[in-house]
């Protein structure tokens, strides 16, 4: 037994943090995996989403340290919109204390459901492609460019059609007001709750147009790794962790998300989204009837 934990409960929390981690890599969707296990262990849902934030910290690590690249020469940029992130993570996790622990009880199905909806909706999988339709015709149009020098002599410079999405980074300076807005709302959501924060993040940025999708991906994983960061600071020191179940989901979430790159590469992602979402339906409809 380690603090009131077997070792076969503890093992099980770690191999579902692994899923989580995977999942989270995948599709966005750690905490669909990630808490509901925490509850099937009977923790009190204020304690398992405050011990399962900082377990699926573990998740985002390695998406942080990997950011550096694609944030290269956006280093105020980035440091903004984390300190978005840590200020609304902190407010999140304090609403969840301060309210009602029954508040947080009958938001959670909609919160969950939200989370769902955001990953069917799949903003990554559209940004990517229109990256990629992008990339395509910058590519085509260099072609052309350089047929059209060959057949003849002394070419004006023709003029590129306009690409279908961003491929510079806008300054600072253009981002939207509302973009900021949004960010905020959302770096609330994940200090509170989270399930699906990242999938909603891109969502605004990418709806922003601030940049290509793999710097505006690697941003939201910054806002979303700030938020954690401060929110579970704020559990800690409020003492609602449950260490042994949160550093075994940690383990878990890192491992798992330590893996998930090569083997994603091999499992089509329409179907990992699929299964998030029927997973976070079961589980919004399973909640709800238990709570209301």
């Amino acid at each position: 037994m380690i603090a009131g934990y077997s070792v076969l409960t503890l093992l099980v929390v770690v191999l579902t943090g692994v899923g989580a981690g995977f999942v989270g890599y995948a599709v966005g969707a750690s905490s669909l995996i990630s808490y509901p296990a925490l509850l099937a262990l009977g923790v009190p849902p204020v304690i398992a989403n405050a011990s399962n934030t900082v377990g699926v910290l573990g998740t985002g690590f390695g998406g942080a340290l990997g950011a550096r690249k694609e944030l290269h020469g956006q280093h105020l940029r980035a440091a903004i919109y984390v300190t978005i992130g840590v200020v609304g993570g902190i407010l999140g996790a304090l609403l969840l204390l301060g309210l009602d622990p029954k508040v947080f009880e009958f938001v959670v199905p909609p919160l969950i459901a939200l989370g769902s909806a955001a990953i069917a909706l799949n903003p990554r999988g559209r940004a990517e492609a229109r990256q990629a339709a992008a990339d395509a015709q910058a590519q085509a149009a260099q072609l052309g460019l350089e047929g059209s020098g060959q057949a003849v002599a002394g070419p004006k410079k023709q003029r590129r059609p306009r690409p279908l999405v961003r491929t510079q980074t806008e300054p600072l300076s253009e981002d939207p007001w509302w973009v900021w807005l949004g960010v905020s709302c959302c770096a609330v959501y994940s200090g509170y709750f989270g399930a699906g924060a990242g999938t909603l993040v891109l969502a605004v940025l990418d709806a922003a147009d601030i940049g290509p999708f793999h710097q505006v991906n690697a941003l939201k994983t910054l806002i979303g790794w700030g938020a954690n960061m401060s929110a579970s600071v704020v559990f800690i020191v409020r003492g609602v962790v449950d260490w042994p179940l949160a550093i075994a989901m940690c383990v878990g979430c890192f491992a798992g998300s330590y893996i998930a790159p090569p083997v994603t590469r091999k499992v089509p992602a329409r179907i990992m989204r699929i299964a998030a979402v029927i997973a976070g339906i079961a589980l919004t409809i399973d909640l709800a009837v238990k709570t209301y």
